[in-house]
């Protein structure tokens, strides 16, 4: 009878396990094409030659796109199969990663600003001579260029297929998070649920690393590879006019969102509890269930076992009482606000951090894009499953879980805010951060640029073409470095007699430049090391209370509106802080620019060099204000479920106190007393 009884818990243990398996490996698909379009941020403002501020637009067309259907998937998918439209879902995604690459295969070879390069005569033996009396090669060069041509070479309005693609992206995703987590949490057992959660976000976590790494190594790759000689090119990986084969990424990330929809075409439509026929190991479950009913207000309690229609217009009809249910409950309003500005926060971070570590620390954004990969997302990996860990362990409440989660975003807060402190200097630049004479230069215009040095060789004002000398200093173009000839073609190729590093010479030093920024001060690569190893740190010890805070959310909603309450707050967050912060963020970075772009038809193009004491204190000072104000809200939080956790104490008092009353035996009373006490004493602390 025992072997009997025990078939049946494998099937649905299988069942189960099957699409927690499914999901881990949805999560991971989602997170991959999310990480991939957050590490191509850089790549696409370049490719477009676009600001920061349009990027952010790009980049929160995700979250529009979850906001079309977000409420309706949430909460009628809920009533129908869920594991189908999580794979309907998955079909979206891949066809949206494959909308985004297309605009490459619409646009002409790419064309980097720059005086030297895009020449007929590249690969010939004779010199180009920078320094040119009453002549400008560069502009005759744009003079030369067809209206035809700027469309082609501009690619036109192509980002707009981007745009699209990336919210068609966010679409398929839609149905992830709130039809998966709660089936999964429908057909688990309670104390499962948090290590369940902690195992599907971990695996998502990979996704981020892979999509990261995968992003670094195309980063280094061309965007034109195969298609043009890369020897004929002037520029590296590490130059600020660089642009990787980002198209290529999203063909990669669409087959994976597309092999991972196959799993959910064979599950069913619901599972048998896990572990309900074991009645006798009912404890724990049902403690955490009457922890969970204690913060549910008592007249909702007799719809969670009310069958729903399944007819649409009742489903509709239903609705709006519904949101009324769900708002009405203070503690799920007040997470929701919390996360928001949290979010706000955390959106900017990861969406700019690539560019930050770039222009505060000169490293290349193959290098940002790979350390963030291989050492942050590790450490929130750890942090999640840490904090999973925990709450198994000493079987935390929600109180407990509350205290975990607050405790990690001090911790997390406090280490960013250090960040603030560090800094390197500005990358030397004649005529822009210094003067030609390597004096801190207060303001900058055009007239800046000039000195004795350059002023009868003609330069153009408008073009990024940094060459780097033997005195530490960065020229904007040879030209303005006052060079006479050059040897050499491509990225071997150095200008030489250049008059302007005669105004700062060293004995024995020749008068040649070389392509390319110079590298930062020695002392900039030990700040820069510092800097990651508190970031890393931050990332673990805020992620240790992710899985704690989920724990609370869904601990705080009616059994009946839990797919409900989760697809709210995608909606929500998603809609005020997943598509306002890359724009405000960016649009605060673009005031920070001190160079910008010129692209081929005229016209501002995307920003080559920024002021990174200014980008610093703005961008880092605006999330952490963000941090501050949400650290505020999680104490008014835990403050409420605590009020709200002696009221049920004392609510549950007065029953147990009522059969006394009326001539029931004491010992029970006693004794069922105690264990409530004992078991809100274990279950709310650490």
């Amino acid at each position: 009878m025992s072997v009997e009884s025990k078939k049946p818990r494998e099937a649905c243990c299988s069942k189960l396990k099957l699409f927690l398996a499914s999901l881990a490996l949805v999560y991971f698909a989602k997170a991959f094409g999310g990480s991939y379009m957050k590490s191509s941020i850089t790549q696409i403002e370049r490719r477009f030659d676009i600001p920061s501020s349009l990027t952010g637009v790009i980049d929160g067309s995700f979250e529009i796109g979850n906001l079309l259907v977000i409420a309706f998937v949430s909460y009628f998918g809920a009533k129908f199969h869920r594991p189908r439209l999580i794979g309907v879902g998955c079909l979206i995604m891949a066809l949206g990663c494959f909308l985004t690459a297309m605009p490459h295969f619409f646009q002409g070879p790419y064309k980097y600003e720059t005086s030297v390069s895009h020449n007929k005569d590249v690969n010939s033996t004779e010199g180009i001579l920078p320094c040119m009396p009453n002549h400008s090669t560069a502009d005759t060069h744009e003079a030369d260029l067809t209206s035809t041509d700027c469309e082609k070479a501009a690619g036109s309005s192509l980002w707009i297929l981007v745009f699209l693609g990336n919210m068609l992206r966010g679409i398929g995703e839609t149905p992830i998070m709130p039809l998966g987590v709660s089936y999964l949490d429908d057909f688990a057992r309670k104390e499962n649920t948090p290590i369940y959660l902690a195992f599907i976000h971990t695996a998502g976590m990979i996704g981020p690393m892979v999509g990261f790494m995968l992003g670094s190594y195309l980063a280094k790759l061309y965007v034109d590879i195969g298609s043009v000689d890369l020897d004929s090119l002037s520029i590296n990986y590490k130059d600020s006019r660089w642009v990787g084969a980002w198209w290529l990424g999203f063909i990669i990330t669409g087959m994976v969102a597309l092999l991972s929809s196959i799993p959910f075409w064979f599950l069913p439509k619901s599972l048998a509890k896990q572990g309900q026929e074991e009645s006798q190991g009912k404890g724990t479950e049902l403690d955490t269930m009457a922890e969970q009913e204690n913060f549910l207000p008592e007249e909702n309690q007799e719809n969670k076992d009310k069958e729903k229609p399944a007819t649409f217009q009742e489903l509709a009809k239903d609705f709006i009482p519904s949101l009324k249910r769900l708002f009405s409950n203070s503690i799920y309003s007040m997470i929701i606000l919390t996360y928001l500005v949290a979010v706000n926060g955390f959106i900017g971070l990861i969406t700019f951090k690539p560019k930050y570590m770039e222009q505060i620390y000169g490293q290349s954004a193959s290098k940002s894009i790979l350390l963030i990969g291989t050492l942050n997302l590790p450490a929130v990996a750890l942090g999640i499953i840490t904090g999973g860990y925990v709450l198994k362990r000493f079987k935390l409440g929600i109180i407990g879980a509350a205290r975990v989660s607050i405790t990690a975003s001090l911790g997390s807060f406090c280490l960013f805010a250090v960040q603030i402190f560090l800094r390197c200097e500005n990358a030397e630049v004649a005529g822009l951060t210094v003067s030609y004479q390597g004096l801190p230069q207060v303001s900058y215009n055009e007239q800046t640029w000039l000195s004795q040095c350059n002023e009868g060789c003609s330069c153009s004002m408008k073009h990024w073409d940094p060459v780097c000398a033997p005195n530490g200093l960065t020229y904007a173009s040879p030209c303005l470095a006052g060079c006479q000839t050059s040897t050499g073609t491509g990225k071997e190729m150095v200008f030489h007699n250049c008059s302007c590093i005669a105004e700062k010479m060293i004995p024995g030093m020749n008068m040649s430049v070389v392509l390319g920024q110079c590298p930062r001060k020695s002392d900039c690569d030990s700040m820069f090391k510092v800097y990651m190893a508190l970031s890393v740190l931050g990332a673990f010890i805020s992620a240790c209370g992710g899985t704690p805070g989920y724990i609370v959310l869904l601990r705080s909603i009616q059994e009946d509106l839990k797919s409900l309450a989760l697809g709210m707050q995608m909606l929500i967050v998603r809609t005020l802080g997943g598509i306002p912060p890359p724009i405000y963020f960016g649009a605060l970075i673009d005031r920070t620019c001190l160079k910008w772009g010129t692209k081929h038809c005229g016209g501002r193009g995307a920003c080559r060099i920024y002021d990174s004491d200014a980008f610093r204190l703005a961008f880092l000072g605006l999330i952490s204000g963000l941090y501050l104000v949400a650290n505020m809200l999680w104490g008014c939080l835990y403050i409420n479920i605590v009020r709200q956790q002696k009221k049920a104490d004392k609510s549950n008092q007065a029953k147990e106190n009522a059969p006394e009353e009326n001539g029931v035996g004491n010992g029970q009373a006693s004794i069922t007393m105690a264990k409530t006490k004992e078991d809100t004493s274990r279950e709310s602390t650490i």
